[in-house]
């Protein structure tokens, strides 16, 4: 799917914690600039509203944005089509009910949110996790078509249909994309990763390490500090870049420890899903740290009674941000082989290759686009 040249305007929104950020999207863009209201109140009803206020300021700036360029007020053809957005869960995201949020705390016993959405503005309204929505926008419009493009540019004939998005950051997301599809699940809970076990911590989910706390715990571990006095993430990234003073090798070790886990998660996934891997999320920025680690572990074999190893997955991983790995992915390995009791000939391809790399788009804008195209895709 393309719509690079769709000139239908979908409001979207990024509900986190502390802000709600509101923005429009046009063929594939974000066209105004984001509109960042507080997601704090004294109420449900005054979250509620601060809600219906940022759409509506979006509107009317849509309206203003044509009057300042000297073009007719907006007409109803170029009006938003819908509203679609990122909202934290447990949801029923599919009938736009929310369910009972942490740090959304009014949020409690089912919310309607989407049906009240849709009688103040009489348009559909979609709303999905940010995870599902990440791996959408990198599938339209990011990292899989940008691969898929580099294929066709060097006439090699393989081509890729399906995605795994993660999010590293505070949380551990994920979202899962088959040829063109978002997978929800049956009751709005499809990619949720975070909740695979821990491959270290037997008894924890593999979030308690694929997260910012996870991060902090190992460094502080390594380096006898408490978890009050440990750096943020960002400063242990650069520790173990040696571009900060601190202790550099538990640095590396927390990322290392990090990438572990992570790639048992992925690697257990991406047998399923058979697909390229885009990584997202605030901790992402740190992959020089963690992605040649988290794809070496992905790659590496399981021991079986025999004693002969058995690779760890079908097919063999590659580290899209290193250029070798990259180039030998590029690389075709099809050949033509014949049909059998015939003159023809077809093209096979004997390795099976997938990739994982950073995303192209950038967290925010690639759940902005993948909340603008779900949202096409479903009207």
């Amino acid at each position: 799917m393309n719509y690079s040249n769709d000139s239908r305007i979908v409001m979207t929104l990024d509900a986190g914690g502390t802000n709600f950020v509101f923005k429009a999207v046009q063929a594939e863009e974000e066209i105004l600039d984001p509109i960042c209201l507080s997601a704090n109140g004294d109420s449900l009803e005054l979250v509620l509203k601060s809600i219906i206020e940022g759409f509506n300021l979006v509107k009317s700036k849509l309206v203003h944005k044509a009057v300042d360029t000297h073009q007719k007020p907006v007409p109803l053809t170029k009006q938003p089509v819908a509203i679609s957005f990122a909202f934290p869960g447990p949801a029923d995201y599919e009938n736009g009910i929310i369910g009972d949020l942490q740090n959304l705390p009014f949020f409690r016993g089912g919310v309607a949110l989407g049906p009240m959405l849709r009688e103040k503005f009489g348009i559909p309204v979609f709303i999905n996790n940010d995870g599902d929505l990440f791996a959408y926008g990198e599938a339209i419009a990011g990292l899989l078509p940008g691969i898929n493009k580099k294929l066709e540019e060097l006439g090699n004939p393989k081509r890729y249909h399906n995605l795994f998005g993660v999010t590293f950051g505070t949380g551990f997301g994920g979202g899962i994309v088959t040829r063109n599809g978002l997978h929800i699940g049956d009751n709005s809970s499809g990619g949720e990763i975070n909740r695979m076990r821990n491959r270290t911590f037997k008894n924890w989910d593999t979030e308690e390490s694929v997260s910012i706390r996870g991060i902090k715990r190992e460094y502080a571990n390594n380096t006898g500090l408490n978890m009050k006095s440990c750096p943020e993430p960002k400063d242990i990234c650069e520790i173990g870049m040696g571009k900060m003073k601190g202790n550099r090798q538990a640095a590396i070790q927390a990322f290392d420890a990090f990438a572990r886990d992570a790639a048992d998660a992925v690697a257990n996934a991406i047998t399923l899903i058979d697909g390229l891997v885009v990584i997202g999320g605030g901790l992402s920025g740190a992959w020089p740290l963690f992605l040649p680690k988290l794809v070496e572990d992905m790659n590496h074999p399981f021991e079986t009674m025999s004693g002969k190893p058995l690779e760890r997955l079908e097919t063999v991983a590659y580290n899209l941000e290193d250029p070798i790995d990259y180039g030998n992915f590029l690389t075709s390995t099809s050949k033509v082989i014949p049909v059998p009791f015939s003159e023809n000939m077809v093209n096979f391809d004997p390795e099976k290759k997938i990739g994982v790399g950073i995303s192209k788009l950038g967290t925010s804008k690639a759940v902005s686009i993948g909340a603008y195209a779900f949202a096409l895709n479903m009207l």
